[in-house]
């Protein structure tokens, strides 16, 4: 899987190659997002359109995506703590790219469930744990920086990849523009796959953040095993935190679009998703810029408060101008949250078990993940608007804050 053209990238004495593990990494979770999460309120739209299926009904099969894709986490986590995390990236995308394909041939609800399971699969393989995975392993100390510039790309996919794919559902249809959508994301993981991610920077001849191994030095990798992680204060608190906090921001997210062409117009959703992603991209680098001169914890307790609030604005906003306004700080939040999911494990924790430890978190955060859509969306159909659904999701966000609280520092873990 190496070219001559790479090896003299990852060989050169000269330049540290962690620059290219960054421009993979951002280029895939460019894509994952794009086509996946943020494409998945997308979906929702167009089913809902084309089909005449309930927002609930649609939102039931987005939990279920969102369930599988946690479940799955703990077998691929597994995997790439001891092979090559190019092999499960490629067999992943391999896997939605068929998925997206097949959405063509949706016409039974059950069958929009297969496709979603198969597809989160597919993401969960070639997404965010494998790819945070290989940034920490790369970087230490500039660990925040580098996490920060690898998952801007989840924001660059909602800015540039999520307009472009509805705009062919939006003109062509699922039916016809699914085969657009498993081309975009095959030609948009597999290559950088294979030219530029790397496992382990020692393989190479680095040490993380650039140092050149010494002549017979041995690797080693430093943390607190799984099975003491798992039983602490911080990881318990956290994890319940993150329950609430991604329940809802994800459900936020996937029935954003749906909330803003209902009180005005498809061209105002459209942009409010490139608002959403732009913001999410300031708040992810201003917020790497904090983190270094302040608890962690503490950093993503207000953060979360923010999201909270800004949610709330989102359910009372019916214009769109306030709606935007209340988008971008939610914007605000979203990448700096994700980001900071990351940041929290690898510093308390370190990088021994790191990919075991957030599969088993996400493996219970997901429920969150998973029950924010369906949430909103059952609310949406029996409270009698999305009203009711942002005001909850706002205060889940709250109650996210206050777990946090309860975890106590992000103390630093052996890197």
């Amino acid at each position: 899987m190496t070219s001559t053209t790479t090896r003299g990238v990852f060989a050169s004495t000269e330049k540290f190659p962690g620059r290219w593990i960054l421009v993979a990494s951002f280029t895939l979770l460019t894509f994952s997002s794009g086509v996946g999460f943020y494409g998945l309120a997308v979906y929702l739209q167009a089913f809902s359109r084309e089909l005449g299926w309930s927002v609930s009904s649609i939102s039931l099969a987005t939990t279920f995506f969102f369930l599988v894709g946690g479940v799955s986490g703990l077998s691929i986590a597994k995997f790439i703590a001891k092979r090559d995390v190019r092999i499960m990236i490629v067999a992943g995308a391999v896997v939605a790219t068929g998925s997206l394909f097949s959405m063509r041939f949706v016409n039974e609800r059950w069958q929009l469930f297969l496709v979603y399971g198969t597809f989160a699969l597919g993401w969960s393989a070639s997404g965010v744990g494998p790819v945070t995975t290989v940034v920490t392993r790369w970087f230490h100390a500039k660990r925040a920086s580098a996490i920060a510039i690898a998952t801007t790309g989840l924001s660059a996919g909602g800015i540039f990849v999520a307009p472009f794919i509805k705009w062919i559902l939006d003109e062509q249809g699922i039916r016809d523009g699914s085969a657009w959508l498993a081309l975009i994301w095959f030609v948009g993981t597999v290559p950088i796959t294979v030219l530029f991610m790397r496992p382990f920077p020692h393989a190479y001849g680095w040490r993380p953040d650039g140092a050149r191994v010494e002549p017979g030095e041995q690797p080693v990798v430093k943390g607190t095993p799984l099975a003491e992680a798992v039983r602490t204060r911080f990881f318990i608190a956290v994890t319940v935190a993150f329950v609430f906090t991604f329940g809802a921001q994800v459900g936020g997210v996937q029935q954003l679009v749906k909330l803003i062409e209902e009180r005005t117009d498809r061209g105002t959703a459209t942009f409010a998703t490139v608002v959403l992603s732009l913001f999410a991209i300031l708040g992810r680098f201003g917020g790497s810029r904090i983190i270094a001169k302040t608890d962690m914890t503490r950093f993503t307790i207000g953060i979360t408060a923010v999201q909270g609030f800004s949610l709330i604005f989102v359910a009372v906003s019916d214009t769109r101008v306030p709606l935007l306004i209340s988008v971008a700080c939610f914007g605000l939040t979203i990448g700096v949250i994700l980001m900071m999911q990351s940041l929290l494990f690898a510093q308390r924790f370190g990088v021994l078990d790191y990919p075991r430890i957030v599969a088993r978190h996400g493996l219970i955060s997901f429920t969150g993940t998973a029950a924010g859509p369906i949430l909103l969306g059952w609310l949406y159909d029996n409270a009698g608007g999305y009203r009711a659904s942002y005001l909850a999701a706002g205060v889940c966000s709250l109650i996210g804050v206050m777990f946090f609280s309860l975890a106590g520092p992000a103390t630093t873990g052996e890197q």
